[in-house]
């Protein structure tokens, strides 16, 4: 019997041979371990992809100006003061440094070379916010004053605020009725120390004593008699007592005298408001105010002033004056 044979199949195409090889290169590279090249990110944009927007600058506190009451002494000193700390220590976005202040002052009618004793009021910042505490007298006579400038101070560098603040005490002269300013003389308080005293510490943290920038870097400088902590402590055990100037910014005598000042040499303290009730508002209880003074006196200084002539006390315990019409002003032998 006769076999036939099948006829041979009919040799591969080319496409098929290509496709085998391929495949058998793809089997050789995954028995090996080895990965095939990855892709690469671009590293810059996708075309059409928005570009990520720019933080917002941090915003700075909002302030207020400050205004005098009718019943200072001399109110357009005061607000010649005020205008000029204000002027210099606060600006907008891009109004920063000396050239800026300079033309702030002179829109003022003051001398624009007071802006180089600024000091600490014109620190290096995009941006300044500046609040004004208090203003208070060290001294005011008829053709000259002394107004110190309690002032809180927002800076903004970048992204970062900082919160700080001093007081500036601004001599006056007065020419006729008006009032220009002749110098700057800001708070310097000093370093800190490591390890302030016991009364001291309390002192800062007690939430009944309210003191501003300069007075607390006084404290804790550590040339502030213990004295007047122990004072500030025992007067907040009663009151809730708002502090204006320790020992910097102060006048280093008193004003229009040649006699030093407590003050500097960190014996006295100054308080402008008394639970809530500022001491040179007539609305302020005249009670308020005097049995403040008398509690002061009992707290062991030897020398207190204000708005009211008290009786009684030791010879020169208590004194009044135009000056302290505004404060109340506590000081210690030691």
């Amino acid at each position: 019997m006769t076999r036939t044979r099948a006829p041979a199949p009919p040799p591969p195409g080319r496409r098929t041979v290509l496709a085998a090889l391929a495949g058998i290169a793809l089997g050789v590279a995954g028995c090996s371990g080895s990965k095939a090249p990855q892709a690469q990110p671009s590293r810059g944009p996708a075309t059409g992809s928005p570009s990520p927007s720019p933080s917002p600058a941090p915003a700075l506190p909002r302030t207020t100006p400050w205004r005098p009451t009718p019943a200072e002494v001399q109110p357009p000193a005061k607000l010649r003061a005020v205008r000029l700390v204000e002027a210099i220590g606060a600006w907008a976005d891009g109004h920063g440094g000396a050239g800026a202040a300079r033309a702030r002052v002179a829109a003022l009618g003051l001398p624009t070379a007071l802006v180089a004793q600024a000091g600490p009021l014109l620190p290096t910042a995009d941006q300044a916010a500046l609040q004004v505490v208090d203003a208070q007298y060290g001294g005011i006579l008829t053709r000259s004053a002394s107004v110190l400038v309690v002032c809180r101070q927002w800076t903004r560098r970048g992204g970062t605020v900082s919160a700080g603040g001093t007081t500036v005490d601004v001599r006056l002269s007065r020419s006729g009725s008006a009032w220009t300013v002749d110098a700057l003389h800001p708070a310097h308080p000093g370093p800190p120390v490591r390890s302030p005293a016991p009364d001291i510490r309390t002192v800062l943290s007690d939430d009944r004593i309210v003191l501003p920038p300069a007075a607390a870097a006084d404290l804790r400088s550590g040339r502030v008699h213990t004295s007047v902590a122990r004072a500030m402590l025992a007067l907040a055990r009663t009151y809730r007592l708002e502090v204006s100037v320790v020992r910097s910014g102060h006048p280093l005598d008193v004003f229009g005298t040649s006699r030093p000042s407590d003050h500097p040499r960190g014996r006295a303290f100054d308080v402008w408001r008394i639970d809530g009730h500022a001491v040179v508002d007539p609305a302020t209880s005249r009670g308020l105010i005097e049995r403040f003074m008398r509690d002061a006196a009992a707290a062991g200084s030897y020398n207190v002033g204000g708005p009211v002539l008290l009786s009684g006390g030791s010879a020169g315990q208590f004194f009044s004056d135009a000056t302290h019409h505004d404060h109340v002003h506590i000081g210690f032998r030691t």
